[in-house]
């Protein structure tokens, strides 16, 4: 249909032309409300990111030295912030001496593994950045 008889049936039905798809041959146009399409499509582009959820990073703090039952406080807190979809950064930290028991760190971090296998996967293996040992887990799929 030619654009000049188009756009006067538009302005008939006090409607828009709006060209939907240019690189097609030949261009497909379309009659409607132009404010309304906008409306709606910013409506959708919300709903879109109201959908969404963003993953945060947890961080628990753990020393080689750490007790058993503050240990299992800290794996109550890893596997909370697990069932809520955030990635945990688990990180030993080492002061003084306490670097000479790196083994002592790496089993603790291991143990955390070992413990939250059932809902939580190892993003990043443990490993050392200066005195800090830290690893990251994320929940499963």
């Amino acid at each position: 249909m030619p654009v000049p008889k188009a756009l006067d049936i538009a302005a008939g039905l006090s409607l828009d032309l709006v060209e939907v798809s240019p690189q097609a041959k030949p261009p497909v146009c379309k009659i409607m409300d132009y404010g309304r399409f906008k409306y709606e499509l910013t409506k959708k582009q919300q709903e879109a990111r109201k959908k969404q959820t963003v993953v945060q990073l947890k961080e628990v703090k753990v020393r080689p030295k750490t007790g058993d039952h503050d240990l299992e406080t800290k794996l109550k807190n890893i596997r909370k912030f697990i069932e809520k979809r955030n990635k945990v950064k688990v990180t030993v930290m080492f002061r003084g001496r306490e670097i000479t028991m790196s083994d002592r760190g790496r089993s603790v971090l291991e143990s955390i593994i070992a413990d939250v296998e059932d809902v939580a996967v190892v993003e990043s293996t443990p490993k050392f950045e200066g005195r800090t040992m830290m690893m990251i887990l994320v929940p499963k799929t």
